[in-house]
């Protein structure tokens, strides 16, 4: 500043302003202090504290040139420096809001069960203060169970709860992550011989095929592209880009075992022998138990696959017995994405994140059959693809060796014998 430029107040008389000396010390210090005007500035502390620390501006009234545009400069930097309360959206309460009906129709679960779906992943959702007016746990979990009933875009469930996309983003990861860790407990074979008999006899009640754990199969999650080198990989053989998921469920749709990592191109089969689901049925963990799939898999003493042309009755009868019995898995496809429409809308997340999406669903989806929930309902403002947009993966698979062969001849002597 100028040697000859002096303090002017003119424009804050009119504010009736009182000063307490030290702040209006460390004030006028701090933004106008330079030899030239440090006297005026003792002057206006002497003065108000001569007069009770109010003061008139025109009593310290200096003019100059530049006067009004300095005067201009330091209500706008005290004004700068203000601290304005922040404003934050308003979060309406989704769980009280609707009626049972409408609550499963946007969320996919009841209340009930989202009240205890919470209370085991709660620890991993609660902030550890209410600073800057954190998003609770239960709306934490009912953002992303709207993302899975809708697979809307981010900003779309964001906006649901009154959050901006990002940390829409962060919430969807944060409590898929936890509902995963859930895994564990609710997605596993029989392995106790009770839980075992229990599955058999529930598989031999469809069609009289003994020995049955569980049925196989693979069903198409669309993705968005994942872009890179690698993204064609994920391009199935109907053309859009998927995750090739593996399932093996049992006769009351509930999920045993899931495999959520093969890109769309991946055959079933291939699938299959690089899965753990394998690997403990090759060394006979579970007894001589066995799994159905169909032809898209090559015939093992574990796993019963149909005949491609049966001939003789018992064949026949075979044949008929392993699709009915069978049947339950393409019915746990069915109410897994209905019940959970992002897994046939497409899930718009990175490749990791989709990857937990799709267990997160699984886990769900065991947790309200365990409940007994009522079937999902149909929401009519979305609207799932056909399912001839599903992938029959019944291709080029070579027919196993005799061995296999005449495991499966049993099946079929046995089938003839039936009354």
């Amino acid at each position: 500043m100028g040697s000859n430029r002096f303090l002017n107040f003119r424009s804050l008389s009119k504010l009736s302003l009182r000063f307490d000396c030290d702040i209006l010390l460390y004030t006028l210090f701090y933004f106008l202090y330079t030899p030239s005007n440090f006297l005026p500035i003792c002057a206006l502390m002497a003065h108000s504290s001569d007069e009770g620390s109010s003061f008139d501006g025109e009593d310290l009234l200096h003019t100059s040139s530049n006067t009004s545009d300095e005067n201009e400069e330091l209500i706008v930097e005290l004004n700068r420096r203000v601290r304005h309360p922040r404003t934050f959206r308003s979060r309406p309460d989704n769980f009280t809001k609707w009626t049972e009906e409408e609550f499963r129709m946007r969320f996919r679960l009841c209340k009930a069960t989202t009240s205890f779906l919470l209370t085991l992943i709660q620890d991993q959702l609660v902030h550890r203060s209410n600073r800057n007016h954190a998003v609770s746990a239960m709306n934490q979990l009912l953002l992303t169970l709207r993302l899975y009933a809708t697979g809307s875009m981010l900003i779309a469930v964001g906006d649901f709860i009154g959050v901006d996309k990002s940390t829409a983003s962060r919430i969807v990861k944060k409590v898929t992550t936890a509902i995963c860790t859930l895994a564990g407990i609710y997605i596993q074979m029989p392995r106790m011989e009770n839980a075992i008999r229990r599955n058999q006899l529930a598989f031999y009640n469809i069609a009289r095929f003994p020995r049955v754990i569980g049925a196989i199969d693979c069903t198409h999650v669309r993705i968005q592209s994942p872009g890179g080198d690698n993204a064609e990989y994920f391009r199935n053989r109907k053309g859009y880009f998927s995750f090739n998921i593996q399932v093996v469920g049992d006769a009351s749709l509930r999920i045993l075992d899931v495999v959520a990592r093969w890109p769309g191109s991946t055959h079933d089969q291939t699938v299959f022998n690089n899965s753990r689901i394998h690997a403990r049925l090759e060394t006979n963990e579970f007894g001589n138990s066995i799994i159905l799939g169909d032809s898209g898999y090559a015939i093992k003493q574990y796993l019963i696959t149909p005949l491609l042309n049966p001939h003789t009755e018992g064949e026949q009868l075979f044949n008929e017995a392993q699709i009915r019995s069978r049947n339950p898995i393409e019915r746990l496809f069915g109410v897994w994405k209905r019940r959970f429409p992002i897994l046939s809308l497409g899930i718009r997340l990175s490749l990791e994140t989709t990857q937990s999406v799709i267990i997160a669903c699984a886990v769900l989806h065991n947790i309200a059959q365990e409940r007994n929930e009522d079937g999902p309902l149909v929401d009519p403002d979305v609207i799932l693809p056909n399912n001839d947009d599903e992938i029959d993966d019944v291709v080029n698979v070579p027919e196993a060796g005799n061995i296999n062969n005449n495991f499966r001849q049993t099946f079929i002597d046995y089938f003839s014998s039936l009354p």
